[in-house]
């Protein structure tokens, strides 16, 4: 493909801000697809933490529609990137403490629909070339709900760029009261059913999933699920009459962040032809998490946020089952305040078994990958997963459910793959109490019964390659695509 030039449009990118996935992705993507000689500039909010981390910003200021004060648009690059990045500089919207969506208490922004409407008016600004930078992208990629808004404002322009949506998690439209569709003063040609209409509310996900020329969504199982009413949260039957547009990419993952033969949050490195250090790694996480230093016991890690949606839940209804298997198990998340105060109180009962590490820290997490024998990521549906993928790559077998991107990624230990030496974990079926402990079973009966299987399985998945390279290829083939389509079809009235 062609060099083409590209707006890349997110709320969050590592290491500037992180929340989850996206975050990932926004961080890792943009470089790979400049590595294919894309001109790839991210556009992102001005958050307070990520002023902190960016680097050498200079500015330029425009007036938007509809937005009465100036905004700044701020110049400088991705950290560890040669990736142009633009921070919309809207303080009275940005400029606060907490994250990117919610308040340091965890409730969401009062003011999220006029926070993310400003951002997303400042992408399609820059995306006409109206933000004074003469640069106006052939394609636009946009993010999850935050930038929903993008391709439908772009869609009443004839000479617009073509514009790509990809679908992270489903699960958040980015819903508000349908008066707010009027105060933000949104083209009356948007509202309805056919436009961002949701049950007679104002869904910011719609403006993508309507008016985007193509659609993705981060794995190829992923993109299967969300057309069923299970997994569609209500837009399965707008995602099946898009079925055309609509293509499961697998996310990769950045190996110069998440190799244990380099990584600067290890104290012993280690690789798949010695696994000495990865021993030591273990004791020193048992030894951290205030955990007795016993090799023979096996370590279970799990990092992710605590909600239903990862199966934590489940996670907390074996942990008697692990400590009768003389098992241990060190978390490291936040969430649903009740499943903390839950992880608490085992780690407080089986204080030999279980740690808790509440909240989030980045070295703790290279830790837990390294240091534990086995991931759980029991997850009710999981659109692509990182973690498992970090596990493959850590000789860390994961243990996950057959959703979405775990079932893209993890070969599960069944007799006919230990047989082709294809196996690389272990998988279960339904989101039950039984068959997460039955397949943890399967798992700790391997590793300590048969080491040499449980070397083959280790080894055969820190072999994968699900690096960056593979997918932004195929989002190269997605662009196109999407210039294709664009140049089929009229915008609409």
């Amino acid at each position: 493909m062609a060099s083409n030039k590209i707006l890349f449009v997110t709320s969050e990118a590592y290491p500037l801000i992180k929340t989850g996935g996206l975050g990932d992705v926004a961080g890792s993507l943009p470089a790979a697809l400049k590595a294919q000689r894309q001109d790839v500039r991210v556009i992102m909010p001005a958050y307070r933490e990520a002023m902190r981390k960016a680097e050498k910003l200079g500015f330029a200021s425009f007036q938007i529609e509809g937005i009465p004060e100036t905004v700044r648009l701020l110049e400088g690059r991705l950290p560890g990137t040669s990736v142009r990045l633009l921070l919309v500089d809207s303080p009275a919207h940005f400029d606060r403490p907490g994250g990117p969506y919610a308040d340091p208490d965890g409730h969401d922004w009062a003011d999220n629909a006029e926070r993310f409407a400003m951002f997303s008016r400042a992408a399609t600004a820059v995306a006409l070339n109206k933000a004074g930078l003469v640069w106006q992208p052939d394609i636009v990629h946009c993010n999850d709900w935050q930038s929903g808004l993008v391709p439908a404002l772009l869609n009443q322009y004839p000479n617009r760029p073509a514009t790509v949506f990809t679908i992270h998690n489903l699960a958040y439209h980015g819903q508000f009261d349908a008066t707010k569709f009027q105060s933000l003063k949104l083209p009356e040609y948007l509202w309805g059913v056919d436009g961002l209409e949701f049950h007679g509310g104002l869904s910011f996900i719609k403006g993508g999933l309507v008016f985007a020329d193509m659609i993705s969504t981060v794995s190829p199982t992923y993109a299967y699920e969300i057309r069923t009413p299970h997994f569609g949260h209500g837009l399965d039957g707008l995602l099946n009459h898009r079925a055309d547009r609509l293509v499961g990419i697998l996310n990769g993952v950045d190996y110069k962040q998440w190799n244990p033969a380099k990584d600067p949050h290890l104290k012993h490195a280690y690789d798949a032809q010695s696994l000495e250090g990865k021993a030591r790694n273990k004791q020193q996480l048992q030894k951290q998490s205030g955990l007795p230093q016993r090799t023979a016991a096996p370590l279970f890690g799990l990092v992710g946020r605590l909600v239903e949606q990862k199966g934590i839940d489940l996670v907390l209804s074996i942990i008697p089952q692990l400590v009768k298997a003389d098992a241990q198990l060190v978390v490291l998340g936040s969430g649903d305040k009740g499943f903390q105060t839950e992880l608490e109180e085992a780690a407080a009962e089986y204080p030999d078994h279980i740690a808790a590490h509440i909240g989030y820290n980045e070295s703790l997490a290279h830790q837990i990958e390294a240091g534990a024998d086995m991931f759980l990521m029991p997850s009710r549906f999981e659109p692509c997963g990182l973690n498992q993928i970090y596990s493959l790559r850590y000789g860390t077998a994961p243990i996950v459910r057959h959703t979405g991107g775990l079932a893209d990624t993890v070969v599960d230990t069944t007799d006919e793959n230990i047989k082709q030496k294809t196996a690389t974990g272990f998988q279960f079926e339904h989101a039950t109490h039984e068959e997460l402990w039955w397949t943890c079973e399967r798992a700790i009966s391997i590793y300590r019964d048969q080491p040499k299987l449980w070397q083959q399985i280790i080894s055969t998945g820190m072999k994968q390659d699900f690096s960056w390279k593979q997918s932004a290829k195929h989002y190269l083939e997605l662009y196109q695509l999407a210039l294709d389509k664009l140049g089929g079809k009229a915008a609409r009235p």
